[in-house]
């Protein structure tokens, strides 16, 4: 179980609470708190805007609706948020659209800019960026998942294997699965910008 930091889980705690009571301030508190992490991490998997909109809605609807359901003793409440968050985006992907990229929302990583200003570097990088997208939507769904808590979001390998719903082994597997996948389709091009990426 993850431990938030003190002053944090304070609030959250606090929030929590005046949800509990009814308090609509208490859910707007928790919602600006976690809204944005849980976008980020539906648009990691599902790769489409209006589908990681429609998905963060339902995990909060989803969430306020069960607030009482949340359990402290098992898991902090940004991970049991995750884990809501995973199960619809395992939902919608499975009955949708091909995978469109952003990179440069993908993982929440900002991506370097060009080294040149010269048309040639910018090529390049936009070179470099093709690269990864494709090698990152050639990842299965259980892989891309893992790789995007671990390095997009900073779970732990706890976190990422109470999140996916596995055994901490598999879910250490799946990362490094993800990552060598990664660095091998992105030999040579592309490798650094990889370990830039990677490296937050």
């Amino acid at each position: 179980m993850r431990v938030e930091p003190a002053g944090q889980a304070e609030t959250i705690e606090k929030m929590i609470a005046r949800c509990l009571k009814g308090d609509q301030k208490g859910f707007e508190s928790l919602y600006s708190q976690f809204a944005s992490g849980i976008y980020r991490l539906c648009y990691s998997l599902l790769l489409h805007r209006q589908d990681a909109e429609d998905v963060t809605q339902e995990t909060f609807v989803y969430a306020f609706k069960n607030m009482q359901r949340y359990d402290a003793k098992r898991a902090s409440f940004k991970t049991w948020l995750y884990t809501i968050a995973i199960s619809r985006c395992r939902n919608q992907y499975r009955r949708k659209r091909p995978l469109l990229m952003d990179i440069a929302n993908l993982l929440h990583f900002d991506v370097p800019g060009p080294k040149s200003e010269t048309p040639e570097g910018s090529l390049a990088e936009q070179n470099a960026k093709d690269a990864v997208e494709a090698a990152l939507a050639s990842l299965s769904p259980r892989l891309r998942e893992a790789i995007v808590l671990r390095y997009g979001h900073g779970l732990t390998y706890r976190e990422v294997a109470e999140v996916m719903d596995c055994p901490q082994k598999t879910a250490e597997s799946r990362v490094r699965l993800a990552h060598e996948a990664l660095r091998s389709l992105l030999q040579p091009v592309g490798i650094g910008l990889l370990d830039e990426l990677l490296s937050g």
